[in-house]
């Protein structure tokens, strides 16, 4: 998963052991997501955004992987159309 952690950080000033205390975890954490090492969980995913009061896809953007199911397209509109 790409993100922008490192981005977002460095725009409020914040050193990796400051983000890491407001949220609740290690430097280490923070430094393994800024290079994509890990993954945050969905609860850490929010509390990153709403510390920096954005939406979570503004900070993390799921590649996938090769070959794997993108989703069905989307489903047909019904009755936009003047029948």
């Amino acid at each position: 998963m790409e993100n922008r952690l490192k981005v977002f950080r460095a725009m409020h000033d914040l050193t990796q052991e400051s983000l890491a205390g407001r949220l609740g975890v290690t430097r280490q954490t923070v430094i393994s997501i800024e290079n994509g090492k890990y993954d945050p969980s969905i609860g850490l995913a929010f509390r990153i955004a709403k510390l920096f009061n954005v939406r979570i896809e503004d900070i993390f953007e799921y590649q996938g992987e090769p070959g794997e199911f993108r989703g069905l397209p989307p489903a047909p509109q019904h009755g936009s159309d003047a029948d």
